[in-house]
């Protein structure tokens, strides 16, 4: 008991801090035990923590690229895995929009196959007779106009195919920034240049690439298409900005300042002016053939300029042209059809074209620079107009439009000309109708367009156009916008609203997007994306 005892004060006698103090060799032992375990301690701490670190890090760093990498999809779309549009941003894609999405792109790959097959290098597929023709003097039109719809849609082994081949231009320098692309552009600019050098500075409407000698067509009278003439500037401003060569932007322009002077009060133009005078001449008014794009582009100038000051006057002459837009505006009995007449002199004509179906989509789209209720009431107008088109379409027994309308009292309306040449202007407005208002029925409307262009139009050699909507019967060309422009408005109406954003891009004419570059005023030179001197897709009827 008493040893027990004993040893038992033996052992707690080490915890005593007493017997270390007469006993300094044991101390000093006692503190560099304790320092070596404190150190052994932190230091498998630290390293604990630093992993930790390092974990988190590696995890933020695969979020940051994840994140990044949806960014990609969303903003450029494309195929193969890669930068596949996968939806609005955290919000998924509607599978029945990605089904038909897939179906657009077979129709593009189906259209441009054919052309690779019969027509490569020409300028358009005659797909009946399996040949190709060269509608524009053998540019290769096709080729350059289905550059970026090839690349908006992920076809890049087509793409790179056709890049091979011709430059492309703007569009495709903006979306792939190859160089060449600019490059091309620029040296058809420069060949299209001598058009300018009219008295006033109108543009002559022909030239000859090689050798220059602009003019007019006899037909006109000598003189200038107010299309033609006035939809050049989102081109050669965005090559000007590209190029930093501000030649191509003066020459432009200087068309609008020349128009200004003697601008009406209604904004409303005929659709020939004199290249001598700059004046214009005794001629139909109208949205319609020669006159359309005019206005179009007047609002995407604005734009185009990412509406500052320096681009307020395009603005300023566009909402004057929409007040003339107005007084054009009649509709149908018994349906209550909007549409837009046409005008000669003093006297209205109750006929309307398929081609001033783009009208609702540029409403639509300018809509939002006025105030609220100027706003809502141009609006409402582009989706009026937008139900006049569609019917244009389900009023024929092939669900597709004849090329104009003729509007009677009580009848709502008749195909006038009744050939269809594939044309997307009803599209092109369904597709800002739908980016604008989120309406689903844009979609459905585009859709059952869609579907009668497969059973009516599509044939093993490519797409053609109908002779007469109403029987059917068909013709031997696939017209280049067909791919420029139908497939590709059909394509983003299925897309989500990342893919071509319209607060990033604006599409000229033939849907071939640039993207848009804030002006200021007084710059002295263009910031530094083809060319084409034809207006809205005047097109050829063929008659085999």
């Amino acid at each position: 008991m008493g040893r027990s005892s004993r040893s038992s004060s033996t052992r707690w006698r080490y915890i005593n801090p007493a017997y270390y103090l007469k006993r300094p060799k044991k101390l000093a032992l006692l503190f560099i035990g304790f320092v070596l375990v404190s150190l052994v301690v932190w230091d498998r701490q630290t390293i604990v923590r630093e992993h930790e670190v390092e974990i988190s890090n590696l995890m933020a760093e695969v979020n940051r690229l994840q994140n990044e990498l949806e960014e990609v999809k969303n903003t450029h779309g494309a195929v193969d895995g890669r930068n596949e549009p996968s939806g609005r941003k955290g919000v998924p894609d509607d599978p029945i929009d990605m089904q038909r999405r897939e179906k657009v792109k077979e129709a593009m790959l189906h259209a441009w196959t054919s052309y690779e097959k019969y027509a490569w290098g020409q300028d358009e597929l005659q797909p009946q007779s399996r040949s190709g023709v060269n509608s524009f003097g053998g540019l290769g039109a096709t080729l350059v106009d289905s550059l970026d719809t090839l690349y908006i849609m992920g076809l890049h082994e087509q793409f790179q195919r056709a890049q091979e081949v011709v430059g492309g231009l703007l569009s495709a320098y903006d979306l792939s920034n190859e160089k060449i692309f600019l490059e091309r552009a620029r040296d058809i600019a420069d060949r299209l240049l001598p058009a300018w050098d009219s008295p006033s500075g109108v543009p002559y409407n022909i030239i000859n690439l090689a050798h220059g000698r602009p003019h007019n067509p006899g037909w006109t009278g000598g003189n200038s298409i107010l299309a033609d003439s006035g939809t050049e500037q989102l081109e050669f401003i965005a090559l000007s900005q590209r190029t930093g060569d501000p030649k191509y932007q003066q020459k432009v322009e200087n068309v609008i300042t020349v128009l200004n002077k003697t601008f009406p009060a209604d904004g409303l133009l005929p659709i020939y002016i004199n290249p001598e005078s700059g004046t214009t001449s005794h001629a139909t008014i109208t949205f319609g053939a020669m006159g359309d794009s005019f206005y179009e582009y007047l609002l995407k100038a604005w734009i185009q300029g990412n509406k500052t000051a320096a681009v307020k006057h395009y603005r300023e002459m566009w909402e004057i042209s929409m007040k003339g837009l107005l007084s054009l505006v009649r509709r149908t009995t018994p349906s209550s059809y909007a549409y837009l007449c046409e005008k000669n002199g003093n006297s209205l004509n109750d006929k309307m074209d398929e081609l001033a179906c783009f009208a609702p989509g540029m409403l639509a789209l300018g809509s939002s620079g006025y105030g609220p209720g100027d706003s809502e009431n141009f609006l409402l107008l582009a989706e009026e107009l937008a139900r006049t088109c569609y019917n244009f379409y389900q009023s024929t027994p092939t669900k597709l439009a004849g090329e104009n309308y003729f509007f009677h009292s009580g009848q709502d309306m008749s195909v006038g000309t009744s050939w269809n040449i594939l044309r997307p202007e009803t599209v092109e407005s369904l597709f800002y109708l739908w980016r604008l208002t989120g309406n689903k029925t844009y979609q459905e409307w585009g859709w059952n367009i869609f579907q009668a262009f497969e059973k009516n139009s599509r044939i093993e050699s490519g797409y053609v156009g109908l002779k007469d909507v109403n029987t059917g019967v068909k013709d031997n060309m696939m017209q280049s916008f067909f791919l420029a422009e139908t497939l590709k408005y059909l394509y983003l109406l299925f897309s989500p609203p990342t893919v071509i954003p319209l607060d990033e891009w604006v599409f000229n004419t033939e849907a071939h997007p640039l993207r848009i570059v804030t002006r200021h005023k007084n710059e002295e030179q263009p910031y530094r994306p083809v060319i084409r001197r034809r207006s809205r897709k005047v097109g050829r009827m063929t008659h085999e």
